[in-house]
């Protein structure tokens, strides 16, 4: 009944970031190839009036990318979004947004002049009502369409070139949704051909990078969506669990007990319709996922490949990947060893850092754990577990960057996974964001993490504050010290003083007959030249 009255209390509230922007999504904006929305502040093309963008060619990156995919001009994915759009806001300052009518992340405000930083917590530390108000706001994202946003339901070639447009509504939850399956669904090459060997957002540099903007983006959809300013996606803990803790229908879903694929009539998901998870009819009919609903969210944890993920990570596995000092290696794939952002995906072993095809783990061990609806790599985030699960591994992410401090230049710039290379724009995303501008510090984004901190507390009351205690002991007899020193030095120093004066006297007297007598010497000398 409270989340019942808290998402009617909600439903007033209407708004959305994502894929295509509604503005851009008529044959005008497609066969011109330009999205410039107007911002509604003053009526002008990306706020331009006000100062706050332009409308401006796309720069493209021109690095070379790596082997794995070996076509080009079959995906519209390719050289994002230069297929549909070769021109954008470009936003200035501390403005973003399709329109620029936005604030960058970490920053608020009418002008987005005021920083800020919020944190996300564990889900457990969540009192009742905070993580009644996180479900509720689920549900009501599930519900509300997206006013500013719609997805394609045809490729560029299939709308005739922009001529046609193919466009539906979605609601926000599933907007998101529908761009994790655009991002790593298949090549279709046409006839009944694909090519399945390729993903702009996992299996490659891009992985960590890409999920932290998704997870952004979402978070801000729910703070513009219900008027909280202050919501944060709240993370799962995972490490040493022995079952899923958070399936419970106190918390995400707890398990029918008449079908275990199926979630207990108790939870509320338990009626949530899934989408984009049917990938081989998609790619028989040389189609894209339409938003269509596809059936109820299945899960089933625990009863899953035992062989392939034996168990959940441990502490000790993330501990190891945060020792890892390479970001990227090798062939920078998911074949890559001893690389922090494979091996924390989960291609590669958390004991050895050697890639291992016949192992999933880490981040990968969670999808494959929850047997159902998040374990297809496509469909994942259908399941609200997603979000937390991505939360915790962005926070792993935090922690490798604060430990070894990279530059933004260990991103790799060239020769990555198509779509990964530190300059590309990350797919299917509109308005435009590079991977390397999100290869930074949460805290440049506007976020921290609760455990993080607490961390950095820990190694103050650890090292830090017994140093500074045992100095506050010592500090009277160090000043005293101090002060009898400075003494004595002064006293020292008078009475070298006297000593030296009377000394140069004595050598003054003792010294003037003889250069009396140099002088004289050289007298003689000029007068003999003369």
């Amino acid at each position: 009944m409270l989340l019942a009255a808290l998402c009617c209390l909600l439903w007033s509230f209407r708004t959305s970031v994502g894929h295509f922007p509604r503005a851009c999504a008529s044959s005008r904006s497609l066969t011109e190839k330009e999205c410039c929305p107007v911002w509604t502040g003053d009526g002008s093309p990306c706020g331009q009036l006000s100062g706050r963008g332009a409308c401006q060619d796309i720069i493209l990156s021109k690095a070379p990318l790596g082997p794995q995919y070996p076509f080009t001009g079959m995906d519209d994915r390719e050289a994002w979004p230069s297929v549909f759009y070769n021109r954008t806001c470009q936003c200035f300052g501390n403005f973003m947004g399709f329109n620029c009518g936005n604030c960058k992340f970490g920053f608020w405000g009418p002008n987005c002049t005021e920083k800020r930083l919020l944190v996300r917590r564990n889900i457990f530390d969540l009192s009742v009502p905070e993580k009644n108000k996180f479900l509720a706001y689920l549900t009501l994202a599930k519900h509300t369409t997206s006013p500013d946003y719609v997805i394609p339901t045809g490729t560029y070639g299939q709308m005739n070139n922009g001529s046609t447009p193919m466009f539906n509504d979605i609601n926000i939850y599933d907007l998101f949704v529908w761009m994790h399956y655009y991002v790593s669904r298949d090549t279709l090459l046409g006839g009944s051909e694909i090519w399945r060997d390729i993903d702009f957002a996992h299996e490659a540099p891009g992985f960590l990078p890409w999920h932290r903007l998704f997870l952004l983006l979402w978070e801000q959809e729910i703070q513009k969506l219900t008027g909280d300013e202050n919501f944060t996606i709240p993370y799962w803990d995972w490490r040493d669990a022995k079952s899923c803790d958070i399936c419970t229908d106190e918390y995400m879903g707890g398990r029918n007990p008449a079908n275990p694929n199926l979630l207990s009539p108790a939870s509320f998901f338990s009626s949530w319709q899934i989408i984009c998870t049917r990938l081989e009819e998609y790619n028989s009919r040389q189609a894209l996922c339409d938003g269509t609903p596809e059936g109820p969210l299945l899960r089933n944890p625990g009863n899953h490949d035992k062989a392939r993920t034996p168990r959940l990570p441990s502490s000790a596995d993330v501990e190891f990947c945060l020792s890892l000092t390479q970001y990227e290696s090798d062939s920078m794939d998911k074949a890559a060893n001893f690389s922090f952002r494979n091996t924390l995906e989960g291609f590669a072993s958390p004991l050895t850092g050697i890639a291992d095809a016949s192992q999933s783990s880490m981040h990968n061990a969670l999808h494959i754990y929850m047997n159902g609806t998040m374990s297809q790599v496509q469909g994942s985030a259908n399941d609200p577990v997603f979000l937390l699960h991505h939360a915790f591994v962005d926070s792993i992410f935090e922690q490798w960057l604060r430990r070894h401090q990279p530059l933004q230049e260990v991103y790799p710039e060239a020769n990555a996974p198509i779509g990964h290379n530190r300059e590309s724009y990350m797919v299917p995303f509109i308005p435009l964001y590079r991977n390397g501008d999100f290869f930074i510090s949460s805290r440049d984004l506007g976020y921290d993490y609760s455990n993080l901190q607490d961390s950095e507390r820990d190694i103050f009351q650890d090292y830090i504050k017994p140093y500074l205690e045992q100095a506050s002991r010592i500090w009277p007899w160090l000043i005293g010290a101090a002060l009898v020193g400075s003494v004595l030095t002064a006293m020292l120093g008078r009475l070298t003083s006297l000593l030296c004066r009377r000394k140069s006297k004595q050598l003054h007297e003792e010294r003037q007959p003889l250069l009396m007598e140099k002088e004289d010497y050289h007298s003689l000398l000029y007068q003999t030249h003369v």
